[in-house]
């Protein structure tokens, strides 16, 4: 897994300061590991937008002014529902040696035999909650859909993990993954019969 910069600044928590920030392109956030204070920073919008929504997960060094790095990864992102804008995120430290939990980009590989039939791939999970050591943790968690047909799900049960030692999804088993819906005329057609 790769491991980016980021700069932050410190921030004191006011009334209306978080709205000031946002309105500047900068993004309220706190820093925060398991018995220890939780710090308030700030952070530039455009740049934690790049990590945000990368196709990877990143081991994040949080920068200070001061030339302080904090070692983190994205535990929690909150958005706008209406601009869809980042509102406020959570960064997790840990330790090398700390068995921790972070979601991990889905990423699939090969060509599906539904999608040859005329079938779409629908990915209806797009990160997974993967648990383990930080030094062992994906950039993603790719899933073999060759064998996948029209109609058929993967569901957490079903993804193999031999490939990631020490590390274990935590999500529920049931949980559908992704999926092959038939192609649109298909689909509209069986809603035609079944309401016939």
């Amino acid at each position: 897994m790769e491991t980016i910069a980021l700069g932050v600044e410190p921030r004191v928590i006011r009334k209306k300061e978080a709205a000031k920030l946002r309105k500047n392109g900068i993004v309220p956030a706190v820093i925060y590991h398991k018995g220890e204070e939780t710090v308030a920073v700030s952070v530039n919008e455009i740049a934690l937008n790049k990590l945000v929504h990368s196709a990877e997960s990143h081991i994040i060094d949080l920068q200070f002014p001061d030339g302080k790095t904090l070692r983190s990864f994205i535990k929690d992102v909150q958005f706008d529902p209406v601009s869809d804008r980042i509102i406020h995120t959570d960064f997790q430290l840990f330790a090398a040696d700390e068995v921790v939990e972070m979601e991990v980009p889905v990423a699939i590989s090969g060509d599906s035999i539904g999608v040859e039939k005329g079938g779409k791939i629908l990915i209806l999970r797009h990160a997974l909650t993967i648990q383990g050591l930080p030094a062992n943790m994906p950039d993603h968690v790719t899933i073999d859909v060759t064998n996948l047909d029209m109609g058929h799900i993967i569901h957490v049960r079903e993804i193999p993990m031999d490939a990631y030692t020490g590390l274990s999804i935590m999500d529920e088993p049931e949980t559908p993954v992704i999926s092959i819906a038939p192609p649109k005329k298909d689909a509209e057609a069986e809603t035609e019969s079944a309401a016939g």
